[in-house]
């Protein structure tokens, strides 16, 4: 299964593309002839984005929306449809993460994240796959975590809905086996985004908290998460040392596991 082809009619929907890893996706469909349409809350940043890719002969649409806000997910079909394209594929990559203990956490701030990192990939999924499904061509490429892996004390609430975005991508996938669309779940490690201040931890912390060799390039994680959707592969982890430890985390007893995660995360310390 392989990206569908560009078109005059047709563009690829990237969700927190103001900034990171959906920047450089954005970057890299464009780079493939792909039009795209960029979303996120910050107009001023999608906007300058958008200009550099026009600026090289691209094409990009700017729709400022807040995925958090269910009325502006439902408006967002329509609002796509008003620019006279069609969704071929869709990247959910917004998402952050709160920080902290369970007993300490605000229910507000959790909920809100739940909504970006998980209602939000299940509710444009439903809205988007139906044309593709009826059109017989397109693909799905949702961002998840190598916290998806294993659980994540002191990240109990990001770490869950990672899961969720693993585990839904791959159902998704089998669901649209023969349609001609395909669901590919992006799972990198530890990238310099500013995630790590955006969720709360203390300067430096995020950046000392693993290892540098596990630590990958946003246009390198893009690059993957791009080739494994047009390879159609269910899912794909940027970087050896990533693989590894994902995988090392699936067979490792989970009380150690658990132990080790709680003594190391800098929330918990």
């Amino acid at each position: 299964m392989s990206l569908p082809a560009p078109g005059p009619d047709r563009a690829c929907l990237v969700t927190g593309a103001s900034s990171g890893i959906g920047a450089e996706i954005a970057r890299g469909l464009v780079r493939r002839g792909h039009a795209v349409v960029l979303v996120a809350r910050s107009a001023n940043r999608l906007e300058a984005l958008a200009e550099e890719i026009r600026a090289g002969g691209g094409t990009a649409y700017v729709v400022p929306a807040d995925l958090g806000d269910r009325t502006a997910r439902a408006q967002l079909l329509d609002r796509v449809t008003a620019l006279g394209v069609e969704v071929d594929v869709l990247v959910n990559n917004a998402g952050y993460s709160t920080l902290g203990r369970v007993a300490e956490a605000d229910p507000e701030d959790e909920m809100a994240m739940v909504e970006v990192d998980v209602v939000a990939v299940l509710d444009l999924c439903t809205r988007f796959v139906p044309a593709m499904v009826a059109r017989g061509r397109g693909g799905v490429l949702n961002v998840a975590s190598t916290a998806a892996f294993q659980p994540l004390p002191g990240q109990a609430g990001y770490g869950a809905g990672k899961s969720f975005v693993l585990s839904y991508s791959q159902s998704l996938a089998g669901e649209l086996k023969g349609t001609g669309v395909s669901a590919t779940c992006l799972c990198p490690g530890p990238v310099d985004t500013g995630f790590g201040e955006r969720a709360g931890f203390e300067k430096g912390d995020f950046d000392n908290a693993l290892p540098r060799i596990m630590w990958v390039s946003p246009a390198d994680v893009a690059a993957c998460g791009i080739d494994a959707l047009d390879r159609g592969r269910l899912y794909a982890i940027p970087g050896l040392a990533n693989r590894v430890g994902a995988r090392m985390s699936q067979v490792a007893p989970r009380r150690v596991l658990l132990g080790l995660l709680t003594r190391v995360h800098p929330a918990l310390r």
